[in-house]
């Protein structure tokens, strides 16, 4: 049985984190009327005259893959990150697309003699399998001083395993929140919900108001596996939720049942989905925000869920994040509110200065900040300020992150084997979305949620 226990993950009390989250609950007020451009110094972003503050070696004429499963406009985000590396070392990078799952896709480049330079994991499964498959080199000793200088314990121990450090964690993500049209909420009369049943209120609200409620990406299912942990998370405690994500306790279990009814409320009426079913099945990440901040007060939903990535997204429509488009914490489904993390965490598979330097770049503010500014990033970076971020709504959700430390709890289906948790069309992300197009099938679903999972976890 493979296991992710403390020597890989950080699972600590959630009630800090929450308490800093409701800086992202009362900026959804205080952003309105306010185009939340402005940094709180007046500046538009970090102060460029600083300089860096991390030195990096010459390494001309060296050239570097990085690959990522990252695209559109968070890689154009990304690569700017790349091309100050270039300008600060002389090396030429080039960005490789991965696909998922990234292991497979890295093991076949691995095979035929070409791996990358460095990778980034979007995966704690992913990291751990590529120790054990003795593809990762451990960060070196500048990388390690990056880490230690700028980085809490818990996000340290994440690109950890078995006590070496091998990731640095660059982007971190807070998957509880839900994105709102602001146009489409008063004009159907509705506020931010702050529980599950308020949630199923709202939605039924803006549904008889002529606009569905939730645009939900079905066609990815990485984002049902999203939807299930936060209301696993609220609804179960912290502690089920660890047993869970360790394959300790079954799929079959009276716990998940309870969360997969609570999350049927939603998904089982079409007419709070966007589509209803078969729309959202059909709908990828990009879309699904897209078309709820576009069309005015009738959009083709009211509210999107995802993390503080949605960002990006939102940059691509007409919509202004802090006036048009706002956001709010998950809603309590049980007794408090969910806190559920990600990242996507850099490792080096290449024994090279050039892939020690990068990762050096990666754990420093200076890499951050360039990509912070563009939006739809959030950085586990305590060193970095809060004005590098271009908006009040995503200041509050990185300073709520910086607070929180070492409390949080990490995305479940990232811990899981990648045949269970992070493969398309396989595992969880399958079994989720034959529950969207069939949420009644609560028992039927739980059972093959627990075959595939004893199948992955080999128990």
């Amino acid at each position: 049985m493979r296991t992710y226990g403390s020597s890989h993950t950080t699972f600590l009390k959630p009630h800090r984190t929450w308490a800093a989250l409701a800086v992202v609950g009362a900026l959804t007020l205080s952003a309105c009327g306010s185009d939340g451009e402005k940094s709180p110094s007046g500046t538009d972003g970090p102060d460029a005259s600083a300089g860096p503050a991390v030195a990096l070696p010459r390494l001309d004429g060296e050239k570097l893959e990085v690959a990522a499963v990252w695209t559109g406009a968070e890689q154009e985000n990304f690569v700017k990150v790349l091309k100050e590396f270039e300008r600060r070392t002389g090396a030429t990078v080039t960005f490789v697309p991965a696909q998922d799952p990234i292991v497979t896709f890295l093991g076949s480049k691995i095979a035929g003699g070409a791996p990358p330079d460095v990778a980034l994991l979007p995966q704690v499964g992913a990291l751990v399998s590529a120790v054990k498959n003795k593809w990762a080199q451990p960060v070196g000793a500048d990388a390690q001083a990056q880490l230690d200088k700028n980085y809490s314990n818990g996000w340290k121990t994440l690109g950890a395993v078995d006590g070496t450090q091998y990731g640095v964690y660059y982007k971190a993500a807070n998957k509880s929140l839900i994105w709102y049209n602001a146009k489409a909420f008063e004009a159907a009369g509705v506020r931010p919900p702050a529980t599950w049943k308020e949630l199923i209120t709202a939605a039924d609200t803006l549904s008889a108001s002529g606009t569905p409620a939730v645009s939900v990406a079905g066609a990815d299912g990485w984002t049902l596996t999203d939807w299930f942990e936060n209301v696993y998370l609220s609804q179960a405690g912290p502690e089920k939720y660890d047993q869970l994500a360790k394959h300790q306790i079954k799929w079959t279990d009276d716990s998940v049942k309870q969360a997969l009814t609570s999350l049927a409320e939603l998904f089982g009426r079409k007419d709070f989905l966007a589509g209803g079913q078969s729309g959202a099945l059909a709908t990828e990440f990009p879309k699904s925000v897209t078309q709820t901040f576009t069309g005015g007060d009738r959009p083709a939903a009211a509210m999107v869920y995802e993390g503080d990535f949605v960002a990006v997204n939102i940059a691509q429509t007409q919509a202004k994040v802090g006036t048009d488009a706002l956001v709010f914490p998950f809603p309590a489904v049980g007794a408090k509110a969910p806190v559920v993390s990600g990242g996507d965490v850099a490792v080096a598979l290449k024994a090279s200065k050039g892939a020690q330097a990068l990762l050096t770049f990666l754990a420093s503010a200076d890499s951050a900040r360039i990509q912070a500014k563009e939006g739809g990033f959030l950085s586990p970076n305590k060193s970095v300020e809060p004005a590098a971020y271009p908006n009040d709504i995503q200041r509050g959700i990185a300073q709520a992150l910086i607070a929180a430390g070492d409390d949080f709890r990490f995305d479940m289906s990232d811990q899981a084997p990648a045949a269970f948790g992070g493969t398309p069309g396989a595992g969880e992300w399958k079994a989720l979305q034959d529950f969207l197009a069939n949420p009644s099938d609560v028992a039927g679903t739980q059972a093959r949620l627990e075959a595939d999972a004893a199948k992955a976890y080999g128990n």
